[in-house]
C-alpha cells in the first residue's frame, strides 16, 4: 500500500521546486528529502523533477498531478481539522429524536420554537421511546435518545442529566383525594392507574406500600404518563405521575405521594461519534435550556 504521507511531500516538492526549500519547509534534512524523492519516483514510475541548470523543473507527468495532489493534501487537512463552529442558520439537517409523548408534549413547542428561530433548516424526526435498548443509538437510527437514566446502559453511550424529577399523585378535581390529607390509608384504598410501557403489573409503588404492610388495587395498566393523565382527569382513578409533566395541566388535584421515593434523572442519551458534531451540541444546548428550572 503506498504511504500517504508521500502526498504531502509531493505537494511541497512541486510547489517549492526545490529539495532544499522542501525540506525546510517540512522540517526534514535535505538527504531525507532526497530519498523521500526517490521513493515518490519509485512509486509513481516518473521521474517527477528533473535537472535543468541549477534548480529543478517537474516532467509533464508532475505538472498533471500537482492540482490533484493539492486538492487531495487540502481535502485531508480540511477532515482532520478540529471542528469549527457552524453556523445554524444555514444548516440543513435532520435529527431523529426518541423520547415520550408527556415529554414533547411538555417541553417540544418550546423546542420547536428555538430551532424555528435559530435553525430553521433543521428539521426533527420524533420517535416513540418503548424501550431502553441502546441499539438504535449505535446503529446511527436514532441521534438522540431522552428518558429516565438506565444504570445498565453500556459504557458507548454518553449521558447527560437535562433535570430530576419526582412522582407525585394527581386526581381531578372534586376526587375525595381532593378533600382533606392524603393518608397512606386512602391513597391505597382507592383506584389507581399504573404506567407499564412493557405491560408490567406492579412496580416500584407497589414494592414501597408492601414494605410497609399495605396494597393498593390496580384499576387499569397504560403505557404512558399523557395516558394516564388524561384518564385520572375524567374519572375517580388515581395516577402517580412525574411532576415536571403535569405543571401546565388544568382540572388535576395534585399532592405528595404519601410514602417515600427516590427522585430519578431524566436524560439526554446519544453515542461518541456525535459528540463533537456541532449541529448536535447546539442541539444538545437547547435541550438543556428547554429543560432548565
Amino acid at each position: 500500500m503506498p504511504d500517504l504521507n508521500l502526498l504531502i511531500t509531493l505537494d511541497v516538492l512541486l510547489a517549492e521546486g526545490s529539495v532544499e526549500r522542501a525540506a525546510k519547509r517540512l522540517h526534514l534534512s535535505p538527504s531525507a528529502m532526497s530519498r523521500a524523492l526517490a521513493r515518490l519516483r519509485h512509486t509513481t514510475g516518473d521521474p517527477l523533477l528533473v535537472r535543468a541548470g541549477r534548480g529543478l523543473v517537474p516532467t509533464p507527468h508532475a505538472l498533471a498531478l500537482r492540482e490533484q495532489v493539492s486538492r487531495l493534501v487540502q481535502e485531508a487537512q480540511a477532515a482532520l481539522r478540529p471542528a469549527q463552529a457552524v453556523d445554524m442558520a444555514l444548516v440543513e439537517r435532520t435529527f431523529t429524536l426518541r423520547t415520550s409523548e408527556e415529554f414533547i408534549e411538555c417541553f417540544g413547542a418550546a423546542l420547536l420554537r428555538r430551532i424555528a428561530q435559530e435553525a430553521p433548516g433543521l428539521r426533527l424526526r420524533l420517535l416513540s421511546k418503548t424501550d431502553k435498548d441502546t441499539a438504535p443509538l449505535r446503529d446511527a437510527r436514532v441521534d438522540l435518545d431522552i428518558g429516565v437514566v438506565d444504570p445498565s446502559a453500556g459504557p458507548e453511550v454518553l449521558t447527560q442529566t437535562l433535570f430530576r424529577d419526582r412522582l407525585i399523585g394527581v386526581v381531578r378535581n372534586g376526587h375525595p383525594l381532593s378533600c382533606g390529607a392524603v393518608s397512606l390509608q386512602r391513597y391505597a384504598e382507592g383506584q389507581h392507574l399504573y404506567v407499564s410501557r412493557r405491560g408490567q403489573d406492579r412496580g416500584q409503588i407497589d414494592d414501597a406500600l408492601q414494605a410497609l404492610g399495605v396494597t393498593r388495587q390496580i384499576h387499569t395498566i397504560v403505557a404512558g404518563f399523557a395516558t394516564a393523565i388524561a384518564l385520572a382527569r375524567d374519572t375517580d382513578l388515581i395516577a402517580s405521575v412525574p411532576e415536571r409533566y403535569i405543571a401546565q395541566r388544568n382540572e388535576l388535584f395534585c399532592f405528595e405521594l404519601p410514602l417515600s421515593l427516590p427522585t430519578f434523572s431524566v436524560a439526554m442519551l446519544w453515542h461518541p461519534r456525535l459528540d463533537a458534531d456541532p449541529a448536535h451540541r447546539w442541539l444538545r444546548s437547547c435541550l438543556r435550556e428547554v429543560c432548565g428550572p
